[in-house]
């Protein structure tokens, strides 16, 4: 397919979104930007969240982990839904019942100043580190398959990407969000449904066999039951739990999603209808990479070096014609673009709420201090993609990503510590317990297999992360208690 098609195709998908911009920012005000006024159908934001949860790297890595790890990735998708049910049974009741708009103001009610600000700036790290990564991984697809030929530079690229969302988000914020992630959805699932049937169609098998292939062929294993295996079956599925519970219940860009129906009960049915409808999502995402590894195989296609590659190569190397590579681009788009756009607004509110004071301002200033923050986190956003490709290094980029990822652990310590018990922790303690927690991990991680004779820590890890963290705040407690009593 010519760069200059493909163009005219994304030019024409930026219109959509734009007009939808356009018909929902009508009234430019904070409360449609950061909640939607809540009054988002409860149903469309279940929808969309599919897309926003299904980033650009999942679209390309889960096909890819076929190979290595069959379907285990789906040991974690059923833990998904059973944390998502937590979500909506324990943590989405308290914040309708406390009206918040950052969720991050919880801490402040239950530790302080300090717990208050340190979650708040362990999710701006976490989400500028992983939106950025996220947007990386298409921007650089799209530079190699479109930009590239057009002999235009990677931060041309990234920069227009980057202001076309923006553009797009900075009038409506959430109240355009829930729509265009609901549009951008539609298009991930028809790239994913129309990629599947048409390589089918590709391969000399009939739909019975291509159906037996799946369920019987050698990539088809779900469950792994060794014990020192970072794909062991309960180390994935309790893993899936807190990962939903983690990235999902306590991430400010998931959650404002949530905060913006109408009632409580409608963001539970939002929350558990996303729950069943994910898991079908990622089942069919393997699926499509049994066909894929099929593909390669029937057609002796050497296969990448790296996983992630498969897709990206098959389908817009020539070897599945126009219409998957067409179907490649725009669903690789859809999926990173629902992905960042929320993300972006999520920054914007988390910034304006915990970090500038945004409530205690005069309501004058307030439209013009949430506008020059969007603005500064999307030109933060594109720095950091662009210092991404200058670094150019997997393993350093991985390792960044990674990071992102170990911020979740203190969160998820510091919620489970302030749900579950009553204690009163040192609010004094929290920003060095919340930073050490990470580092004690990475240390464990890097020993595990030497210390535990073989054992090997998977996405577990974020568990121990929010162990650590609950004990630190436990043991700050019992100091202060003592300092109480002497």
């Amino acid at each position: 397919m010519q760069p200059y098609a493909i163009i005219i195709c994304l030019l024409c998908y930026f219109a959509a979104l734009m007009a939808v911009s356009y018909y929902t920012g009508a009234k430019d005000n904070n409360e449609g930007f950061f909640l939607a006024n809540r009054r988002s159908p409860w149903y469309l934001i279940a929808f969309g969240m599919i897309g926003s949860s299904m980033s650009g790297v999942t679209f390309i890595s889960v096909p890819g982990w076929v190979k290595e790890t069959g379907f285990s990735y789906f040991q974690v998708a059923l833990g998904y839904i059973i944390g998502y049910w937590v979500i909506a049974w324990v943590l989405l009741p308290v914040y309708y019942r406390l009206q918040l708009t950052s969720i991050y103001t919880y801490l402040d009610m239950r530790f302080g100043k300090k717990g208050y600000k340190t979650g708040a700036v362990f999710f701006l790290i976490s989400r500028i580190l992983g939106a950025s990564f996220r947007l990386y991984v298409a921007v650089d697809v799209l530079q190699l398959c479109i930009f590239n030929q057009l002999h235009l530079p990677f931060i041309f690229s990234a920069m227009v990407l980057i202001c076309l969302i923006w553009l797009y988000t900075r009038r409506g914020g959430m109240k355009t969000i829930v729509w265009t992630d609901a549009l951008q959805t539609l298009f991930l699932l028809a790239a994913l449904a129309g990629s599947i049937i048409l390589i089918s169609h590709a391969l000399p098998n009939n739909f019975p066999d291509s159906v037996k292939s799946v369920i019987q062929g050698q990539y088809s294993r779900v469950f792994n039951w060794d014990v020192n295996s970072k794909y062991y079956f309960f180390k994935q599925f309790l893993s899936g739990i807190f990962i939903a519970i983690a990235m999902t219940g306590l991430d400010q860009d998931m959650m404002q999603k949530n905060l913006t129906c109408k009632t409580l009960s409608e963001s539970q049915k939002n929350i558990i209808s996303f729950s069943i409808v994910q898991a079908v999502v990622v089942l069919f995402f393997l699926i499509l990479g049994v066909l894929l590894y099929n593909f390669a195989e029937y057609k002796h296609i050497p296969l990448p070096a790296k996983s992630d590659d498969l897709y990206p190569i098959l389908a817009t190397g020539g070897y599945l014609g126009a219409t998957v590579a067409f179907l490649f681009i725009m669903g690789l788009t859809a999926a990173s673009f629902a992905s960042s756009d929320s993300a972006l607004t999520a920054l914007t509110t988390s910034f304006c709420m915990d970090i500038l004071n945004f409530a205690h301002r005069k309501r004058e200033q307030q439209v013009k201090l949430r506008k020059w923050v969007h603005l500064n986190m999307a030109v933060v956003l594109a720095l950091v993609i662009i210092l991404y490709n200058l670094i150019n290094n997997p393993v350093i980029i991985n390792a960044v990503f990674t990071v992102a990822g170990y911020t979740y652990g203190p969160l998820l310590g510091l919620y489970g510590f302030g749900l579950l018990t009553k204690i009163k922790a040192n609010d004094s303690w929290v920003p060095y317990i919340c930073i050490a927690s990470p580092l004690l991990c990475f240390i464990a991680d890097l020993k595990s297999e030497t210390w535990m004779h073989g054992y090997h820590f998977g996405f577990e890890l974020l568990i121990l992360n929010a162990f650590i963290t609950f004990t630190g705040l436990l043991m700050s407690a019992f100091t202060e208690s003592r300092k109480v009593s002497s």
